[in-house]
């Protein structure tokens, strides 16, 4: 039986260490400030049997440039990647570049904590806080058309996808049960880390073999 796999990659650091972050969505195009876990996604792939056939990015830099520094370290000079509009950062709205103190203080109307636990429950339910410009029912429809195009077009080959941490946090409804996935795991990714689901040919559904995995880890 065939297995079609999905690898979803979150893109490098924007941000140096030591700089103060912001809130960067699909408006704001920042390139990467390091190669390392561009070069680490690649290397992990490698070694644990996970060479893709093809790569679909978002049109930023920031993952463009994460999934060309993959495929250097993956030894591959000829590789086909497509860039495509639905893997782009999602609109921030009213915090776009906004740190997250000042996020936090704009949502809890000036009450930190309450603000702190609005972001929380968008880590931990992807319930979009008021302000943010995100149509749900548009980004978990094309995550399931997306992968029952592609899961057709690549029957029981492997596929890479690198975006951003908005978008790939509505990834988990392939499972078809988005609420006990999200009960068991945090939505958050972290820079650099992987996404696995697999699917068997005649399944309903995806599977997650792995989520936020590190790809630093041995």
């Amino acid at each position: 039986m065939k297995k079609t796999t999905l690898i979803i990659a979150r893109h490098g650091n924007t941000f140096r260490k030591g700089q103060i972050p912001t809130r960067v969505g699909g408006k704001t195009d920042l390139p990467l400030v390091e190669e390392e876990k561009g070069l680490l996604i690649g290397k992990y792939l490698k070694k644990h049997n996970l060479i893709p056939n093809i790569i679909f990015t978002g049109p930023l830099l920031r993952t463009v440039q994460t999934s060309l520094l993959a495929i250097k370290a993956l030894g591959l000079k000829e590789f086909p990647i497509i860039i495509t509009e639905l893997f782009r950062e999602i609109d921030y709205g009213l915090d776009e570049n906004k740190t997250e103190e000042q996020i936090q203080f704009r949502l809890g109307k000036g009450n930190l904590e309450k603000g702190k636990q609005i972001i929380d429950n968008w880590n931990k339910n992807a319930t979009v806080p008021d302000g943010w410009l995100i149509d749900t029912g548009y980004l978990i429809k094309a995550w399931k058309l997306f992968a029952e195009e592609k899961e057709k077009q690549y029957q029981g080959q492997k596929i890479l996808i690198v975006t951003s941490n908005g978008i790939a946090r509505f990834s988990p409804h392939l499972t078809a049960n988005f609420d006990d996935f999200a009960k068991q795991y945090e939505l958050k990714i972290n820079t650099g880390a992987l996404c696995i689901f697999e699917k068997d040919e005649n399944a309903k559904h995806w599977n997650c073999l792995g989520w936020n995995l590190n790809t630093t880890e041995k």
